[in-house]
């Protein structure tokens, strides 16, 4: 039987165990449910010794428990994969939005509905299916590559200790490519491989003039007003062609290669319809660059909220006593978090007048932007494997938001390759969360592809 057989014949017995699997509530940000996230490993280290897998752990951390599995290939020589995932969920708020109740999973059609279906349960459960569906077509006892997974259980709460997980189990952990299963496709008819994402860091700008507020009539125009100090600090982030004008804000950018900006521009991108679903009359940003590149490829500095002096009804003639902001900045490779903190800090103590004292505070060390190679043979293999089980070319994407894939790079010291097959449309971290089964088949025939190819040194 053929990779592709094993998985529609085994189609039923996937989806009851996504479903057993989606009924425990593993929200990672609600200490109520942190007994339900260790359930939640639990049940994933039983489903995976089914599987085959002949070494299945859980991993204790400082705060809530990953799983280990391992399954070495016969052949000792043969490539490592590491695949991640997470097994937490993020909150069902507000529960009144959801059709179903959120952790009894429904099926609609092909579509099965609850949380975590797609984000990230589905997506890391057909790698069982995958290896399973492999082996059967092979006849083999075991994999082609030694397949290594490390499921994370707390990546919706910002994986405050993945990090050091890494750190200290960087040896059982050694690979030659680490698998993300934890990002989305363009659509089900345009199937792609997201190839980066981008980074994150945040503050809070805070300005302070005078002691206390003052009478406008006796004190304005004399002293310096704080918020009239953010007012220009926020104005001038910018420059007229959108760049953020942080000096040294730029200068570890790379800029990708005409090869992906080509792939970008031929997804079927629809600009009008795309404002619609952001609610925006217009689209705006850096000159030079069209929207999905700039929303995935170039940094970003944003106002996230600012507030000063009187906001309540009726006039208050005061000049406000202190100003402040929320701002965020997403990152792209090579940039690195602290050094734009640094650089956002110098600019800020730069641009306040005599009179304003200014405290920038960074809510963490921030999330650092990662990349795959697009001309490396893991990558290669998989953008082969996926069109394979497609049966169509596969684009290149990347994706605006941060997860902890960097530090699984940089730490495991090797490339990362996304194969996922979530969509934009499954309501992720919404009510409704969805996933469509018939993808999450073909996640596993790309999988049970894929270590073939990585095996051959395709």
């Amino acid at each position: 039987m053929d990779a592709r057989g094993y998985i529609e014949e085994h189609r039923g017995e996937f989806v009851a165990a996504l479903k057993e699997w989606l009924a425990i509530p593993s929200v990672s940000a609600d200490p109520d449910r942190h007994g339900d996230v260790r359930r939640s490993a639990e049940w994933l280290v039983r489903h995976l010794e089914r599987t085959g897998f002949p070494t299945v752990e859980v991993w204790e951390t400082p705060g809530l428990p990953a799983v280990f599995a391992e399954w070495p290939a016969a052949d000792p020589s043969a490539p490592t994969v590491l695949v991640y995932g997470h097994h937490d969920v993020q909150p069902a708020d507000p529960a009144e939005e959801w059709d179903t109740a959120p952790f009894t999973p429904v099926e609609q059609g092909e579509r099965l509905i609850g949380r975590g279906a797609s984000d990230d349960k589905g997506q890391v459960l057909f790698h069982a299916l995958g290896v399973r569906a492999g082996l059967a077509a092979s006849g083999a006892d075991a994999p082609p590559v030694t397949l290594k997974l490390l499921i994370e259980g707390e990546e919706e709460s910002g994986s405050p200790n993945f990090a050091d997980l890494l750190r200290d189990r960087r040896d059982r952990l050694r690979c030659d490519v680490v698998v993300v299963s934890d990002t989305t496709m363009w659509a089900a008819d345009t199937p792609s491989m997201c190839v980066g994402m981008r980074g994150l860091t945040d503050c809070q700008v805070d300005l302070y003039g005078p002691d206390r507020d003052l009478h406008s009539g006796s004190f304005g125009g004399a002293v310096p007003n704080p918020a009239a100090a953010m007012a220009d600090l926020l104005s001038g982030l910018h420059d007229a062609d959108g760049r953020i004008a942080v000096p040294g804000f730029y200068d570890d950018v790379v800029e990708i290669g005409e090869e992906e900006r080509d792939l970008i521009a031929r997804l079927p991108f629809d600009e009008a319809e795309w404002l619609a679903t952001a609610s925006s009359s217009a689209a705006s940003g850096e000159a030079g660059y069209s929207t999905l590149e700039r929303t995935w490829v170039r940094p970003t500095a944003e106002i996230n909220g600012m507030w000063s002096g009187h906001t309540g009804s009726g006039g208050k003639t005061i000049v406000p006593q202190s100003a402040h902001a929320k701002l965020s900045f997403r990152l792209v490779p090579d940039q690195e978090p602290l050094r734009i903190q640094q650089a956002v800090r110098a600019y800020v103590e730069a641009n306040v007048p005599d009179g304003v004292y200014a405290q920038v505070s960074f809510s963490g060390p921030g999330v650092r932007p990662c990349a795959s190679d697009l001309s490396s043979t893991a990558v290669r293999a998989a953008r082969a494997a996926m069109s394979r089980a497609f049966g169509t070319e596969v684009l290149f994407t990347r994706e605006g938001g941060s997860g902890p894939e960097a530090d699984l790079a940089d730490i495991l010291g090797a490339p990362l390759v996304f194969v996922a097959v979530g969509l934009d449309d499954d309501r992720i971290h919404a009510p409704n969360e969805k996933v469509e089964v018939p993808l999450l088949l073909k996640g596993a025939e790309s999988a049970a592809y894929l270590w073939e190819d990585l095996a051959r040194g395709a």
